[in-house]
């Protein structure tokens, strides 16, 4: 009888994710009353359907604003922030993104994000990262790291990316290499930040 019910767990999952399929609900009631069969003291475990939400509905016109939310992994700086327009630095080059941009996901490079707000902007140096935006005008940014531009000091950031570069002239090891070019690396977006 267990084996019944896990293969019916399966099959309600796997008609829940293909096109024009309405025997999912019924499957999993399938499943239910297989457990309760076998196990009746005990309540049927959730399947991977109870945790899958609908997305959410699309607006009927276009957002005059984008719901911007911005993740650290020690804090939520932006949450449900409105701005009119951002600018993500994409591996593929800038990125800017207005109310009703389509669905997307790509990773950030260091360098600036730009937040536009009627006539203010607002930069940040991200370390790296990843940006998605939802088809419901909400773009979300996970990165390590987000400093207002204002905070950053030039000359720490020369001094580092002299110690980065003297430490990648003289590494041995590939991932003495690695690490240095990654401090290269962002050392050197940082100081283009601050000129540009």
């Amino acid at each position: 009888m267990l084996k019944t019910a896990s293969r019916l767990a399966g099959a309600t999952v796997f008609r829940r994710f293909t096109t024009g399929s309405t025997a999912a609900p019924a499957a999993e009631e399938m499943f239910k009353e297989a457990w309760s069969k076998v196990v009746p003291h005990i309540d049927p475990p959730k399947t991977p359907l109870s945790f899958i939400q609908p997305p959410p509905q699309l607006p009927s016109s276009i957002p005059p604003k984008l719901t911007l939310n911005l993740y650290l992994p020690h804090s939520t700086d932006l949450l449900n922030q409105q701005v009119d327009m951002v600018t993500v630095p994409a591996t593929t080059g800038q990125m800017g993104i207005l109310p009703g941009h389509t669905a997307t996901m790509t990773e950030l490079n260091p360098g600036i994000l730009l937040l536009h707000q009627g006539n203010q902007t607002t930069k940040y140096f991200v370390s790296a990262g990843f940006a998605f935006v939802h088809p419901n005008s909400v773009a979300d940014i996970i990165t390590l790291e987000a400093v207002p531009i204002n905070r950053i000091d030039p000359n720490m950031i020369e001094k580092g990316l002299a110690e980065f570069s003297q430490k990648l002239s003289s590494a041995t090891t590939d991932y003495e290499k690695a690490k240095a070019q990654i401090g290269v690396d962002v050392h050197s977006a940082l100081q283009s930040a601050l000129t540009g």
